[in-house]
């Protein structure tokens, strides 16, 4: 296969990247402009994003009238949908196991909250990552049983609790709502998992607070044919759609097809601040304006997975389900300092294991996996995913605690992850271990990790092939006279930005850096006045956020006028009601 030749002859930018023509059938884009009547670029855009024609318009004002399917697609959800509208005719004593992650929290709240405002106030549970690990434990399981439940919801995990489940017979039922990939059932009455092996709905791509809110549908669905709403307002579960958003994005999803309707409603809700816990971490984090899945992805979900990494588990849960500001506020404040505290046992953690993930990469290893003694087993996934940033290679970094690691791993696009790893159990050399293809989670005996790693190259050897960065797709050039903010405003309309679908990186070619300064906080972004090459076209405002250190710094902020390619977003910058067009600087290479 012929390697395409780099967009305008970039073969190694700054940041060490090859830049490469985002594939577009021309004469799709063309048609998909006229159709609609936008710019060729946009056309070009959607193209490239695989959206058929007649598609585009769909896929530019996505709505979940459009999109949203029949639940009873999925595998068991119409038994679990009879036996939810049961316990709550029967007003039954109910309890929710959660995750102590953003979709764990999202999909507990999402169902505690439907089942409430139905007036059965169930019991929450999440379990404590230190001393219980992931997922349902048997001990927990039976005290809640105990405490009165006759029905346990799993929400964002029990798909491979096999024992832990088993352990319950006959002292309570069990209903699971997860996404995670599964080797077989476990022994459940429901099982609502679009990526358990028989179920052929084509969900794969949903997060389980999304399986949660159709699970909620379903459930409405069944109490409306019983007549329970007769007399009675139905819940508005559309106000639900914030938790389905959050939890979207933070979990990786792809934001495409459903996933996008489901962004793109949520984040309007999220708008209207009307959950108290989201409304108050928006306020300490000082998220102004609307809601984007930047500051989801980037700013509130890091704060509520803070607490399942490092402190209470369900800190993030009480503050999605906080029934009112003055409730809410204290627990925000609560996560923003854990979050400061998780900032700095990461930077720890992060130290030791790129230490060695550098020496394993020059040494040419498709896996890198970095262990350590003391590692906190909260923050090993994030360190993951920066080694995986870094050098485009599936990463696992583990924590050591006496004889047994526990970690977590992420991968690039293409390379499962979570089947090696289930692989890897089914051949016992795991403790415990699953996930899906982006990322993992396991324990395992000290004395295996050099088999694990072994076995994790072998079996993602095709990693050894990758470049060491990943390349930057780019979908089209511009003038400085060209980046309009007419034009921005139009890209605007492909939000939701996210994982399969990307904002478009263009390039701004041949421009010279007027000036540039160091602005942010203790000078960590560079802001630079920038022209095209003969200064004809104007100026635009440029930013690289966080570069000040970086790779960039040097050739924007010298003084010596060298022409430069600079390849980012084209957005709208918005001043005192005045709209121009700003440019977001990702990567640059010298002219």
């Amino acid at each position: 296969m012929t390697t395409p030749a780099p967009a305008l002859g970039v073969a190694r930018s700054l940041s060490g990247r090859r830049w490469v023509w985002r594939e577009a059938e021309e004469r799709l884009g063309l048609g998909i402009a006229e159709q609609l009547g936008v710019p060729e670029l946009l056309g070009r855009v959607l193209a490239s994003r695989g959206i058929a024609r007649e598609a585009a318009g769909d896929f530019l004002a996505p709505t979940l009238r459009a999109m949203l399917p029949d639940p009873s697609l999925l595998k068991d959800m119409d038994r679990a949908a009879d036996r939810l509208a049961e316990a709550v005719l029967a007003r039954e004593a109910v309890a929710v196991f959660g995750d102590y992650d953003v979709d764990g929290a999202c999909s507990a709240a999402l169902i505690t909250s439907v089942l409430g405002s139905l007036g059965v106030p169930a019991v929450t549970y999440v379990p404590d990552r230190l001393k219980e690990g992931f997922g349902p434990n048997s001990a927990a399981l039976r005290g809640l049983a105990r405490r009165g439940a006759r029905l346990i919801i799993c929400t964002d995990c029990g798909s491979s609790a096999h024992d832990a489940l088993a352990s319950l017979e006959g002292e309570a039922e069990v209903i699971v709502l997860d996404h995670h990939k599964i080797e077989s059932p476990p022994p459940v009455l429901a099982l609502i998992n679009p990526n358990r092996f028989d179920d052929d709905s084509g969900l794969g791509g949903l997060c389980a607070t999304a399986v949660a809110f159709l699970a909620a549908v379903a459930l409405l669905r069944s109490l409306r044919r019983r007549g329970f709403f007769a007399g009675r307002a139905e819940p508005d579960l559309l106000s639900f759609l914030d938790l389905v958003a959050l939890a979207t994005v933070c979990d990786v999803m792809p934001l495409t097809g459903l996933n996008r309707a489901f962004v793109a409603q949520g984040l309007k809700v999220m708008a209207w601040r009307e959950r108290p816990g989201i409304a108050s971490l928006m306020a300490v984090a000082e998220v102004m304006g609307g809601p984007t899945t930047e500051s989801c992805g980037f700013i509130l979900g890091p704060r509520i997975n803070a607490a399942g990494r490092i402190a209470e588990a369900d800190l993030g849960l009480k503050l999605l389900l906080a029934p009112d500001l003055a409730s809410a506020e204290p627990l925000a404040r609560q996560l923003e300092a854990v979050n400061r505290t998780r900032q700095g046992v990461e930077a720890t953690v992060l130290e030791g294991a790129m230490a060695e993930a550098v020496a394993q990469a020059e040494a040419g290893m498709p896996v890198l996996l970095a262990s350590g003694a003391g590692w906190h087993p909260g923050v090993v996934g994030i360190v993951a995913g920066r080694i995986k940033e870094r050098f485009n290679r599936p990463a696992c970094v583990l924590g050591v605690a006496g004889q047994l690691a526990k970690g977590s791993g992420r991968s690039v696009p293409g390379l499962d992850l979570g089947a090696a790893v289930i692989a890897a159990r089914q051949k016992g050399m795991l403790e415990t271990g699953g996930g899906h293809a982006m990322a993992a989670g396991f324990s395992l005996s000290c004395s295996r990790l050099a088999a694990f790693h072994a076995f994790l190259n072998e079996r993602l050897a095709a990693a050894a092939e990758l470049p060491g960065a990943a390349d930057l797709p780019v979908e089209g050039a511009l003038s400085v006279r060209g980046a309009t903010a007419e034009l921005a405003e139009l890209l605007a309309r492909l939000a939701p930005f996210g994982a399969g679908n990307e904002e478009p990186v263009l390039v701004l070619p041949r421009v010279r850096v007027l000036r540039a300064d160091r602005v942010g906080r203790e000078g960590g972004s560079i802001r630079a006045i920038v022209a095209d090459e003969d200064g004809s076209g104007g100026r635009i405002k440029a930013m690289a956020f966080r570069a000040a250190n970086g790779t960039l710094a040097a050739p924007l902020l010298e003084r010596a006028g060298r022409l430069l390619h600079l390849a980012g977003h084209l957005r709208v910058d918005r001043w005192n009601a005045v709209s121009a067009p700003g440019f977001v600087i990702t990567d640059a290479a010298l002219a």
